[in-house]
């Protein structure tokens, strides 16, 4: 066996030990909940299912013995598992059916519900990426998706969600407004996922390919007379591998973190049912649901991987892959997008500063006016205020979480491989479920919001991490060192890290705004700040129910997250001033040294 392929086989016996390792854990701490947050659920079986039966300590204890709990966590977990490898996921504590056929009919449903979010995800993506591809086929290549995906990133999925319900279902009456019961039923979540799903995979996908674009081989095909469709063809094979596990991490996400869409259209999917699951403390019911979602998880990883090497091909193993040019340098007018939006958003928030946002000073749901610029909400307190006192909360929370996700991040996207498990069985479980389990064990706060987002948050920028160390260490200027007399950790910090930090760190500003809204949608459900903080999520939550007769309740908050998102985004993007260093002292080689390439006017 050679070299390359000793690697690889190690490389797939890693992913296979951290895969297994990962979901064992998970699944660990969800049987373990009762007894990790110190309230025993008997108390919520019996009001489920004997409502009219009292609290003794003898009907608790009676309930404990059915339910097996006496037996100790070791016990009943082993049970469960045991029933598992036969195909008996348990029976609910609650209704006392079995659970599996329950979580898979949630299942398809949800499967059903990502299809058609994932189509809406892919065409928004493609035109992010359109002005990318035409500038680079006419020799100019740009920088990648600027203020459009930005926008479309920010826009909050309930908030959305809600608008597309009243506008769309009430107003216009085209589609129906709640319900699963036909396709016309999965047009609007299918929009208010896929919309913010689009923009996200097309700023990254966009990006990849403007870097795709400044390689030499796009010159050298122009002039041999390629067509432009087969260059544009081939840059877009060229960035995927870069992009398609960002691309399976947003997969897993809509199957299994559209609760708040699933709420608000009444849709009976596997999010929604994990959540009540949760919140009843219907354990083997959770457990099922959350083996399923690692399951998918896993699948929709494997699969990946499988695509990201057939796209790379023998490149990746012959050190063949192409060595991006230097980055496109910005012109004046670059500078109006995040000056305009930085100066909006400074000035919403300083003029609501010096108002007062707690007191109920005003006439409920009070339209906007000269003295009440942004209107006031349901209990008549002034919506400018509470945007403006609310950006600490809401921003500044969520850069600490932001920066905390990077560096986790960072760190177990190096590990290479071994990162697998934990990326995957990240990813599949919701802010929402991880913001139940910390709240278990230490109560509802900001902090523990905060907590939660990060613990699942880090995946995304662990997977990009990941398949940028592989890239780059397929560069031949890379695999050179090791003949240098570089070591692997050498090799890593002062070769790798330098070259794909720059690209992560501008992920990582470009999940703020999505972080922020992630703690916001769990301080709407208890699980984090609670009222009357002026948390921007909170004011949308507060105001949803009122935005068809006052829509202004949710038109500071969610203005205020689209120019912090596109501030950030921009911001995201400016040159890198530090150069990709070989080892100590040695720059990299450019492929775009020479002149810039010409318009591409092939054949």
């Amino acid at each position: 066996m050679s070299r390359v392929s000793q690697v690889a086989a190690r490389g797939g016996v890693a992913a296979l030990i951290s895969r297994t390792l990962a979901f064992f854990a998970v699944v660990v701490l969800i049987g373990a909940l009762p007894w990790l947050s110190g309230n025993s659920p008997e108390y919520t079986v019996l009001r489920a299912r004997y409502a009219d039966r009292p609290a003794t300590p003898e009907v608790l204890a009676q309930i404990r013995t059915e339910l097996g709990l006496d037996a100790g966590p070791l016990a009943v977990f082993t049970d469960w598992a045991t029933g598992v490898l036969t195909g008996d996921f348990g029976t609910s504590w609650i209704s006392g059916d079995p659970v599996l056929p329950g979580v898979l009919g949630a299942l398809g449903v949800s499967l059903t519900l990502m299809g058609a979010a994932l189509a809406v995800a892919l065409l928004v993506a493609a035109l992010v990426c359109l002005p990318t591809v035409r500038a680079g086929l006419a020799g100019r290549p740009a920088r990648g998706a600027g203020a459009t995906a930005a926008a479309l990133t920010a826009l909050p999925e309930f908030l959305l969600a809600a608008v597309l319900l009243i506008v769309v279902a009430v107003w216009a009456g085209w589609l129906p407004p709640y319900g699963w019961r036909g396709p016309e039923y999965v047009v609007l979540p299918a929009l208010a996922l896929g919309l913010p799903a689009g923009g996200l995979i097309g700023r990254l996908l966009s990006t990849a390919l403007a870097g795709a674009f400044t390689e030499r081989w796009v010159h050298t095909w122009a002039v041999a007379g390629h067509s432009r469709a087969r260059i544009a063809a081939a840059a877009l094979h060229r960035a995927l591998p870069g992009v398609i596990g960002q691309i399976a991490l947003v997969i897993v996400g809509l199957t299994g973190g559209a609760v708040p869409v699933e709420e608000v259209f009444a849709i009976p999917g596997l999010g929604r049912t994990l959540l009540g699951a949760a919140a009843s403390q219907d354990i083997p019911a959770l457990q099922a649901g959350v083996l399923v979602l690692l399951v998918l998880a896993a699948a929709v990883g494997a699969l990946t991987a499988l695509i990201r090497r057939v796209l790379l091909g023998p490149a990746a193993r012959t050190g063949d892959l192409p060595v991006p040019g230097p980055p496109i340098s910005q012109g004046r007018s670059w500078w109006v997008v995040p000056a305009v939006s930085g100066a909006a958003l400074l000035a919403l928030v300083v003029a609501g500063l010096f108002r007062d946002p707690y007191t109920s000073a005003h006439a409920r749901l009070e339209a906007p006016s000269w003295a009440l610029p942004l209107g006031a909400d349901a209990a008549g307190r002034d919506v400018l205020a509470r945007v403006g006192h609310g950006a600490l909360d809401t921003l500044g929370l969520a850069l600490v979480v932001v920066a905390a996700c990077l560096v986790i991040g960072l760190v177990i996207g190096l590990t290479g491989a071994w990162s697998t498990g934990p990326v995957e069985v990240t990813n599949a479980a919701p802010p929402i479920i991880a913001g139940i389990l910390v709240v278990a064990m230490a109560g509802p706060s900001a902090a523990g919001a905060a907590l939660a987002v990060a613990l699942v948050s880090w995946a995304p920028l662990a997977a990009h991490t990941a398949a940028l160390v592989a890239e780059i260490s397929a560069r031949p200027y890379v695999r050179v060192l090791p003949l240098l007399g570089a070591g692997r950790t050498r090799i890593l910090a002062g070769t790798v890290l330098p070259t794909l930090l720059p690209e992560v760190t501008r992920h990582a500003i470009l999940r703020l705004p999505g972080t922020a809204l992630a703690i916001a949608g769990l301080g709407f459900l208890g699980l984090g700040q609670q009222p009357p903080a002026p948390e921007w999520g909170l004011l949308l939550a507060e105001g949803i129910n009122y935005v068809e007769r006052a829509p202004w309740t949710v038109l500071g908050p969610a203005v205020a997250l689209v120019l912090a998102s596109v501030l950030a985004v921009s911001l995201s993007s400016a040159d890198s001033t530090r150069r990709p260093r070989l080892g100590h002292g040695f720059p990299a080689p450019e492929a775009a040294d020479g002149p810039r390439p010409q318009a591409l006017t092939g054949r």
